[in-house]
């Protein structure tokens, strides 16, 4: 069946909001896997480009000095309030945004990627639907786009053993398609979860 993208998108900010609502202020400090971001600065990230715009991007970028690092902090800043709480009301406000900083498939991966990114780090877990994920690998394989994963998969062949899904050519990468995705993305603790001959080569790549 074809994603039915946005629904798809508001479904998963409501359901990401509401595993974070019993959060404690500790808990909204972990480490996510993104980086240095904390679990809140993930959500206070995803807030922002809830609300991006190419009009109100491009002034941003160029006040940045062209620097993604320095904007992404800025709004950060700007996005996460005074407290966990404030936070999760800000991302509240923007569940249904239908404002793709990008082409569509952008909004699909960063929401999905980024959720897990944050529930990972929280030891939670959601079955995200295969087709969405399948739709958001295809898409990642084809791009180096800030995140070099078409770069990064190169030379090897990285199969979905829940999913009707494969890509590459070379020592094979396998395991579910959502632990797939997240090492497709850099984040490298999803790689415990794979096997193949190809995995060491993954632990190389940045």
């Amino acid at each position: 069946m074809p994603v039915d993208l946005w629904p798809t998108v508001y479904g998963e900010r409501a359901a990401l909001a509401a595993d974070l609502a019993p959060l404690t202020e500790q808990q909204w400090s972990t480490p996510s896997l993104c980086g240095e971001w904390t679990v809140q600065d993930v959500l206070a990230h995803m807030t922002a480009l809830a609300k991006v715009t190419p009009a109100s991007f491009f002034p941003k970028f160029v006040r940045s000095g062209f620097r993604l690092g320095r904007l992404q902090a800025e709004d950060i800043v700007a996005e996460k309030g005074a407290s966990g709480a404030e936070t999760l009301a800000h991302f509240e406000g923007v569940l249904t945004s239908k404002r793709p900083p990008g082409l569509k498939d952008t909004i699909l991966g960063e929401t999905i990627v980024h959720a897990e990114d944050i529930r990972r780090a929280l030891g939670l877990q959601r079955a995200y639907p295969t087709d969405a994920l399948v739709r958001v690998a295809d898409f990642y394989k084809r791009s180096n786009l800030f995140l070099g994963t078409k770069r990064r998969v190169t030379g090897v062949t990285v199969r979905a053993t829940d999913a009707d899904w494969s890509h590459g050519s070379g020592p094979e990468v396998t395991g579910p398609i959502l632990a797939i995705l997240m090492a497709m993305t850099g984040r490298k603790a999803a790689l415990d979860e794979l096997s193949g001959d190809g995995v060491a080569t993954l632990r190389e790549r940045p």
